[in-house]
C-alpha cells in the first residue's frame, strides 16, 4: 500500500499498547507486528520512544519496562476522542475491510 501510511499513528499506537501493562521494547515491537504486519526497525521504534519519555507521557523503569505515566493517560484519553471524532463510522470501515 502506498497511499494513506498512518505516520503519525506510532505514538498513537504506543501510548495505546501501553494503557494495559508495561512492556520492554521488544514486548511493544511484537505488538506492532501484530497490527501492522512487519515489525518496527530498533531505529524506527525506539526514536518515539524517546520522544514520549522526553514529553513525561510514558515512564522507562531501571529493568527497561515502558509504561503510561498520569500525563501520558490523559494524553491518551485526549488523542482516542480525537480519533473518534475522525473515524466514527469505523464499523462501516471493518464491513468494508471484510
Amino acid at each position: 500500500m502506498e497511499c494513506c501510511q498512518p505516520k503519525g499513528y506510532l505514538t498513537y499506537l504506543i501510548l495505546w499498547i501501553l494503557r494495559k501493562n508495561s512492556m520492554k521494547g521488544a514486548e511493544i515491537s511484537k505488538e506492532l507486528e501484530k497490527r501492522r504486519g512487519k515489525r518496527p526497525s530498533s531505529g524506527t521504534l525506539y526514536p518515539p520512544l524517546n520522544e514520549l519519555k522526553n514529553k513525561e507521557l510514558i515512564r522507562i523503569d531501571e529493568k527497561k519496562y515502558y509504561s503510561l505515566t498520569s500525563k501520558g493517560e490523559i494524553e491518551l484519553n485526549e488523542a482516542c476522542k480525537y480519533f473518534c471524532n475522525i473515524f466514527y463510522d469505523v464499523e462501516d470501515m471493518l464491513k468494508f475491510c471484510k
